[in-house]
């Protein structure tokens, strides 16, 4: 078979070293002298998808978005399969990224995945749609990494419904570019499981501040309460408390259960121990099996003019039962 008039044959070994030196280098975070071998690579085999894949992947890594979709379109000319190919999920990522909507829905259809009905009318340049369920986003992989939960609204943007704590610099309602290969999951008490993917960027920020609250909550019912409020409202409000655990890195990139109640869930390791870096996870609402504090860390998201009502009216309901203090804007 004739590309570009040459044979096409199995790559060099000047091509394989110069790829294998290229991505030990991109796990260093040495990205523009991987650049420069990846380039040469694809000078070396021009016809070879693997070539362009490579960069495209690098291109990912930088979010140079306009280079990563440049080189997966070249990559999946040179394809001898029609779906399925990992080159179409990446340039489905570039494209989101670009906000190209005719390129993206084609980059997942033709890696076998299949449009709702709303999409076949929708117009070319409308937001891809496809409600792909709940899952969770580790927000920040590289650094403080917090994992939340969102709902998916295509294969590569998640909403974040959960209230990241400031330290992310993340908000409630805020949409992330997130990549497709998951790193662990959350299973539910009745063993459904979510998947967590890495956030790659921030997509669509949220106009929507961060407030940390101090509640006094008799009960549970109390607490919740506040959380109805708030969702009633159209915002949100977390007890951070009992929803956000710590876990090591291990931990955080496995299969962890979303109930912190029982004992037997509880992370093993020691968070302080070397080697065991702390992942934030927001696991559960909930803290059955736990002797409730009255005093509560809670996270609200709402608009200035309208959280201090929140909480009032919160207040009002059960005076004998509920207050709160130190309300502050953290994000």
């Amino acid at each position: 078979m004739r590309i570009f008039g040459r044979v096409r044959h199995r790559p060099s070994t000047t091509w394989r070293q110069a790829t294998d030196r290229a991505f030990t280098l991109i796990d260093d975070g040495r990205y523009e002298d991987a650049g420069a071998l990846l380039t040469r690579a694809a000078d070396l085999e021009p016809w070879l998808p693997e070539s362009w894949y490579n960069l495209a992947l690098l291109h990912k890594f930088r979010h140079d978005w306009e280079q990563a979709r440049s080189a997966g379109l070249r990559a999946v000319a040179l394809l001898d399969r029609d779906s399925g190919a990992p080159d179409w999920w990446n340039i489905g990522i570039a494209a989101t990224a670009l906000q190209d909507w005719p390129l993206a829905r084609r980059a997942w259809q033709a890696y076998g995945l299949r449009m709702p009905a709303g999409e076949a009318g929708a117009p070319p340049d409308a937001p891809v749609t496809m409600a792909l369920g709940s899952a969770a986003v580790r927000l920040s992989p590289e650094g403080e990494a917090e994992v939340v939960w969102g709902r998916r609204l295509d294969p590569a943007r998640l909403e974040v419904l959960s209230i990241p704590l400031p330290s992310s610099g993340r908000r409630w309602g805020e949409v992330v570019l997130h990549d497709g290969v998951p790193h662990g999951e959350r299973v539910a008490p009745d063993g459904g499981t979510f998947p967590v993917f890495d956030e790659i960027e921030l997509w669509a920020p949220s106009p929507v501040p961060t407030w940390l609250v101090l509640l006094e909550a008799a009960t549970e019912a109390d607490r919740d309460a506040l959380e109805r409020l708030a969702a009633d409202a159209g915002y949100a409000a977390e007890d951070w408390s009992s929803s956000v655990r710590l876990l090591c890195r291990t931990c955080s990139e496995s299969r962890m259960p979303t109930d912190d109640g029982s004992a037997a869930t509880r992370d093993p390791h020691d968070h302080g121990e070397p080697g065991h870096p702390g992942h934030l996870s927001h696991l559960s609402h909930r803290s059955e099996g736990a002797l409730w504090v009255p005093e509560r860390e809670c996270g609200i998201a709402a608009p200035a003019g309208l959280v201090r009502g929140l909480l009032d009216g919160w207040v009002a309901d059960s005076p004998d039962s509920r207050d709160w203090r130190d309300l502050e804007e953290v994000c």
